[in-house]
């Protein structure tokens, strides 16, 4: 064999043996990766009531890894290995926290949770008078914004839950890893907060939906002609591609990832924004009472309550009168730094044009619901988990040509007509390095869009953290998927 061919062939020995070994560390380091997690299972308990608490917090102390518990109490976390010592975190505000390193995690008993109040004995004078109302408490928690709020870029990364029932069943469901950018809280969100798919998880369609409603309005805002009735259109006559572009348009206005981001619900990001909610004018339609003072993980927090003022609260949106509400929840106010934890608010019918259109279309007189929860790191407040409930309009008929009885029509009336659609968002990670933000805002597509099909990755979610669906959500899921389609591999 000439030397120059006996050379070319070890030199392609070599290679080949080399590219065996980075080929042999890919398979180990994927292997490892997606086995050097722990998880941490288990049920949060009320010691005195013995009833399952919901939306408690589980994370790991000073990182931003965390879940939150279901309605039934369940929670399911991934925690990486180098996280085995460090001290899982169970709490819930008004209860004394649970604290276990994680490697000693054991998740076969509960975690019940004891009721914890707040010492108001240790509440003393100091020379600069702390506000005593529950009015003068929010305006300081507004004026401390700029400082508990991030004032400089980030990512989150995140999952999401949207999903689409009535009062029996799903009719669609759509889950979803998130990433969202912020480039902090003096910043517009609607040119400076981003959001990106990254990948679907269950992805169901929606040709169950009959949505006569969300294609006239669809018909009325895009196209140029006589203006529509519901009364002027047959099911039959519109194709289901035509039902299903207006159902993505119509949910896009209302409820989408960009309305909850860049839009007025997103109470404390979006203060600054003209006519925001807890903006200037928010005591002539908000007025907050003092209820007590609890705690939260050893530290004291205001529970206020929100209630009506003067004026109606409106959302503005385009198209849909969505005006004519009363704000009704409950606020939780760190008290040492003003920092607001958490948010449960919602807005009722309350003019007499809103209470008509909302029993008639929508039945219920409770047009929006949300929670957002905070979650402090490096001395500021990042959203952890997000939970946003509206009904929706849609024009459903019974789907047959039979006689039915009028009991069957009235149960078809009670559970069948009206719709709601809720999104949850979970965020486990924040992202505060400028070289991975710089590389990412310059990369991906950022495209909002959660109805583009994607392939099921799963290996990517054999390693994601997601929300642990409650025991009615899984028979429901059970029910939807039985007979429409799940894009995966």
């Amino acid at each position: 064999m000439p030397l120059l061919q006996s050379k070319h062939n070890n030199q392609l020995i070599m290679h080949y043996t080399r590219l065996k070994k980075v080929l042999i560390l890919i398979v180990f380091f994927t292997s490892f990766v997606s086995f050097s997690q722990i998880e941490i299972r288990g049920k949060v308990v009320d010691f005195m009531e013995l009833l399952p608490i919901e939306n408690a917090s589980i994370y790991i102390k000073n990182t931003t890894i965390g879940t939150i518990s279901n309605s039934d109490g369940r929670f399911v976390l991934l925690v990486p290995n180098q996280h085995e010592n460090d001290t899982l975190v169970v709490s819930s505000i008004g209860f004394k926290s649970f604290k276990v390193k994680v490697g000693d995690y054991d998740g076969s008993e509960d975690i019940f949770l004891e009721e914890d109040v707040a010492a108001l004995d240790e509440i003393v004078i100091v020379a600069d008078p702390r506000p005593t109302t529950g009015n003068e408490i929010v305006l300081k928690a507004l004026e401390r914004l700029s400082e508990n709020m991030p004032d400089s870029a980030y990512l989150q990364k995140g999952f999401l839950r949207h999903k689409e029932r009535n009062k029996i069943e799903f009719k669609w469901l759509i889950e979803s890893a998130i990433t969202v950018y912020d480039s902090g809280y003096n910043s517009k969100s609607n040119e400076h907060l981003k959001v990106n798919v990254d990948e679907m998880r269950k992805s169901y369609d929606l040709r169950d939906v009959d949505s006569i409603f969300a294609y006239v309005s669809y018909k009325n805002r895009n196209v140029k002609r006589n203006r529509l009735r519901a009364n002027d259109i047959r099911r039959q006559d519109v194709s289901r591609s035509q039902l299903v572009k207006s159902i993505k348009w119509n949910d896009t206005r209302v409820n989408g990832l960009q309305n909850i981001f860049q839009g007025k619900l997103n109470l404390l990001r979006n203060s600054q924004n003209a006519k925001a909610l807890f903006g200037d004018g928010i005591l002539d339609t908000h007025q907050f009472q003092l209820d007590t003072i609890l705690v939260d993980d050893s530290r004291k927090i205001y529970k206020i309550k929100i209630d009506e003022s003067k004026d109606y609260v409106g959302l503005g949106t385009k198209g849909i009168y969505n005006e004519g509400y009363k704000a009704q929840g409950w606020l939780y106010i760190y008290y040492d730094n003003y920092a607001i934890k958490k948010i449960e608010y919602e807005l009722v019918a309350a003019s007499d044009a809103q209470k008509s259109r909302s029993k008639r279309l929508l039945g219920t007189q409770i047009n929006h619901k949300l929670i957002i929860n905070y979650i402090e790191y490096n001395d500021k407040m990042y959203p952890n988990y997000i939970y946003y409930e509206t009904p929706k309009l849609v024009n459903v008929g019974l789907k047959t040509t039979g006689r039915v009885s009028q009991k069957e029509i009235d149960r078809y009336n009670r559970e069948e007509r009206y719709y709601s659609t809720v999104q949850e968002i979970l965020f486990s990670e924040i992202i505060l390095d400028k070289e991975i933000i710089y590389q990412e805002l310059n990369t991906k597509p950022w495209d909002m869009d959660i109805f583009v099909s994607k392939p099921y990755n799963k290996d990517f979610w054999k390693n994601y953290n997601v929300l642990l669906e409650s025991e009615e959500d899984e028979q429901l899921i059970e029910d939807l998927s039985q007979r429409a389609s799940l894009f995966k591999d």
